[in-house]
């Protein structure tokens, strides 16, 4: 009898164990919708992935330092505060203003447009993953700068999704979507697993970083199969699989 209790006991932890794992590597997504919301999100460590419900205006650069997601699901964050010690409106005055600064951690960033600053995005001694459509448009110095900065050692990388559609409608001479500062070591730019690397002062546009991957094999056409029937599939399983639990379960109560 107690061996038969302490089997049916068993069969319990394993089950439970299954379940605690699963929620553990559970993601913890919320919706923000303004500034102060946006800034409370990054501070929670609870939170794994920030989705824009509306546009945001922010008068201050936002610094993102833990591994995060940011999902602007095609809204926009906007700088609209002042620049330099005289409190400018222009932002070709420089103030150290980026809409995004990661700084020495790992976050994806997705289908969103950063506008109003001197750049918008800082990506500082951090890796950064780019998905969707990235619209860079409207910075006074350009789009997105690749640096390292003081005290910082850590190389600098970029990952651009398969899906990457990067927007810069004011890319100029003096104005580059990606950019490595003269003080930082060469970065890194991946796509489908090829690098290529951007070299310290280096300046590249939209149509240089499209150049630099020309050379990408094309792949096997995907199956587009959506998430929801692989989502399906492990409902079944596990449906089986709580079944026959069930049914062992029974069959040892029975025979204690």
């Amino acid at each position: 009898m107690f061996k038969k209790l302490l089997k049916v006991m068993s069969i319990f932890f394993i089950a439970f164990t299954i379940f605690k794992t699963t929620n553990v590597y559970a993601l913890t997504e919320v919706k923000v919708g303004n500034q102060d919301e946006l800034k409370e999100a990054i501070r929670n460590v609870d939170v794994d992935v920030i989705t824009l419900s509306d546009n945001i205006n922010t008068t201050e650069k936002i610094n993102i330092t833990r591994p995060l997601t940011i999902d602007g699901k095609g809204h926009t964050i906007k700088y609209i505060g002042t620049f330099g010690k005289d409190n400018s409106s222009d932002n070709t005055v420089w103030g150290g203003i980026y809409i995004l600064q990661v700084y020495k951690t790992n976050a994806t960033i997705r289908d969103i447009k950063l506008t109003g600053g001197n750049a918008a995005l800082l990506v500082n001694g951090s890796s950064v993953k780019l998905e969707g459509t990235i619209d860079v448009s409207g910075n006074g110095f350009g789009g997105i700068e690749l640096g390292q900065g003081e005290g910082v050692t850590t190389t600098v990388k970029v990952t651009l999704a398969d899906n990457i559609n990067i927007v810069n409608t004011t890319e100029s001479a003096d104005k580059p979507t990606f950019w490595v500062p003269d003080d930082s070591d060469n970065a890194i730019i991946q796509m489908n697993g090829i690098t290529k690397t951007i070299a310290s002062g280096d300046e590249v546009t939209i149509a240089e970083v499209n150049e630099l991957f020309d050379d990408i094999p094309q792949e096997n056409p995907k199956t587009g199969d959506s998430m929801l029937i692989y989502l399906l599939i492990g409902i079944l399983g596990l449906t089986g699989f709580i079944s026959i639990l069930n049914k062992l379960i029974r069959q040892n109560i029975k025979g204690i």
